[in-house]
């Protein structure tokens, strides 16, 4: 499988994630909507719904992120807070299955930017919001300047939520050391390899050395007395994943798989009736902009088939 680093022009497509100028232009683009639509689950909270719903039915879990990020205004953060407390007051009557729903948080939506305690506070209410409604919560990584940042307000959050599940990125130099200190009782780690433009001084350059990486630090998880969500496409990832949960005597109900929203559907139904526990990642929202930019740096197809569409429509 074709990993984020094969991508030869992967540091250029994450560099325009970042661009105004260029997300101006790609998001008028009427050829961008046919890829957007693969992996964004519409722009709406209805749209957002229906799609959770199939994937319930399909006895498929579902992480929901409101897209957005590196907000530096403060009524934005406080209208994302608005969007997930609507969120969750839909989800709280679709309890059918214990841990199925969760939701999906960037700091950065909520304010990190602007003030550490701004982004705090915002996440706090949503957690109480979803903690009342059964759903789970989990704090997406964003890069690595964030890092410190983002845990530090995990730990305090989850002195009166411990179940606040976060995100670790095995690029990273340093996840190996996050992962034996995050392993411990009722905590949640998404690991995944990480989608954003970092440095050789904090991160792994090698699709060999992020595999590694990977690999080590999910086997800490599956060793460790939390719950591990694994975060990968990668075949080999979830044998690994496989052979590490039940070394470690983890049943089914123990750890989980979970992919994007969009890609690799068939290998998810697999593991489903495998009795498998999968999570879907389902982001929603108008600011798709920077999620697209990443999931066409991850994949040459992707930027392929995004080529072949506008050829197509020129």
């Amino acid at each position: 499988m074709t990993t984020l680093l094969n991508n030869p022009l992967r540091p250029a497509l994450l560099a325009a994630a970042r661009s105004p100028k260029l997300q101006a232009t790609v998001t008028r683009m009427r050829a961008t909507r046919a890829l957007v639509d693969r992996f964004v689950a519409g722009e709406s909270e209805p749209a957002a719904v229906t799609a959770v719903d199939a994937l319930l039915a399909s006895g498929r879990f579902v992480s929901v992120d409101y897209l957005g990020e590196d907000t530096t205004d403060r009524a934005q953060a406080s209208a994302t807070v608005a969007s997930y407390l609507s969120l969750i007051e839909r989800f709280s009557s679709r309890r059918g299955t214990t841990n199925a729903l969760e939701v999906s948080l960037k700091l950065s939506a909520l304010g990190q930017g602007i003030d550490r305690d701004l982004a705090l506070e915002n996440a706090r209410r949503i957690c109480a919001a979803a903690e009342a409604a059964g759903v789970w919560v989990t704090v997406d990584a964003e890069d690595h300047t964030t890092t410190d940042s983002t845990l530090s307000i995990v730990r305090e959050l989850r002195v009166d939520f411990p179940d606040l599940g976060t995100v670790l990125q095995a690029y990273l130099r340093r996840t190996e050391a996050d992962c034996v200190e995050l392993s411990g009782p009722r905590s949640r780690i998404r690991l995944c390899k990480g989608a954003y433009n970092e440095p050789s001084s904090v991160a792994f350059q090698g699709t060999r050395e992020v595999s590694d990486s990977y690999l080590r630090c999910l086997k800490i998880l599956m060793d460790g007395r939390g719950y591990p969500m694994v975060a990968s496409h990668d075949p080999e990832m979830i044998e690994a994943a496989e052979t590490f949960a039940s070394a470690a005597g983890r049943s089914s109900e123990d750890f989980e798989f979970q992919m994007l929203y969009g890609i690799r559907d068939q290998e998810q139904r697999r593991l489903v009736v495998a009795n498998r526990h999968v999570r879907v990642y389902v982001p929603y929202g108008e600011q798709w902009y920077g999620y697209f930019m990443r999931r066409l740096a991850e994949r040459p197809a992707n930027l392929m088939f995004f080529a072949r569409s506008l050829v197509s429509r020129s």
